[in-house]
């Protein structure tokens, strides 16, 4: 039987972990699955309701039936597809081991406290691989050399505003439009200017929460999967209005 302040404490570690799953871009059963398998580790049942921008959740202790709930914020973190793969192995670490919650909790600091990949080092691979859709889409090698360089200028621009912690929707738009702007460049020489400023922008598509959201709607989460739906959309809007303004300005070139 756990007392309160035991209770109290599974509580409080699940929340923070499943809000930084699902902030990190992981989908709703994925979450819930793991957060109920440190639930079982720990002695309790978990149940999670799971929105945009907090969560619900309570666990209960099976033995005496007292229960706690807790509504939760889900922070804004950069996608990691390692950290997401660490801390599902470390639910089954807890759930096989019958690990404590005191060794789970150091582990999850541990994880979460590791250095994330140098953000030049991302810059550089975003622009190749948005090069690459150039060259995917007919870009000539003048074209990808241009998607390249307008990709590094766009993704930097969004890494500052976010390191700023300006809206997204903003950051989006104004991303789209540097992008382009540089990609318009292209038409100054003999390449396949129009792949060049279509793929230039390709690195903005928000790929995860579109996956994400189709994902939680087929399994039942109707109301979170629409939701990440609804926001990728406007990511796109958002991505349009960018490349619209550059082509209002450039109009007269394509032309």
């Amino acid at each position: 039987m756990k007392t309160e302040h035991e209770l109290v404490e599974i509580l409080d570690f699940i929340a923070e972990y499943a809000t930084y799953l699902l902030g990190s871009g992981v989908h709703t059963s994925r979450v819930i699955r793991n957060s109920q398998r440190i639930g079982v580790a720990l002695g309790v049942d978990v149940q999670l309701s799971t929105f945009q921008k907090s969560t619900i959740m309570t666990v209960r202790d099976p033995d005496s039936g007292e229960s706690m709930t807790r509504v939760v914020g889900i922070p804004p973190l950069p996608i990691s597809f390692e950290r997401n793969s660490d801390l599902s192995a470390l639910s089954w670490d807890a759930f096989d081991d019958h690990l404590p919650l005191d060794e789970i909790r150091r582990r999850y600091v541990e994880l979460i406290s590791k250095p994330r990949i140098d953000p030049i080092f991302v810059l550089l691979c975003v622009g190749l691989a948005n090069a690459s859709f150039c060259r995917l889409f007919g870009g000539d090698w003048t074209a990808m050399c241009i998607v390249f360089t307008s990709t590094l200028v766009g993704f930097a621009v969004k890494q500052r505003m976010q390191a700023h912690g300006v809206n997204h929707f903003l950051i989006f738009i104004v991303a789209s439009f540097m992008a382009s702007m540089c990609a318009s460049v292209a038409l100054r020489f003999d390449c396949t200017s129009e792949v060049a400023m279509a793929t230039s922008v390709l690195f903005l598509v928000p790929g995860v929460p579109l996956i994400n959201g189709v994902i939680d709607i087929m399994e039942g989460h109707i109301l979170i999967g629409f939701s990440r739906l609804i926001n990728a959309l406007l990511l796109i809007v958002c991505i349009a209005v960018g490349l619209s303004a550059t082509l209002l300005m450039v109009k007269d070139s394509l032309l």
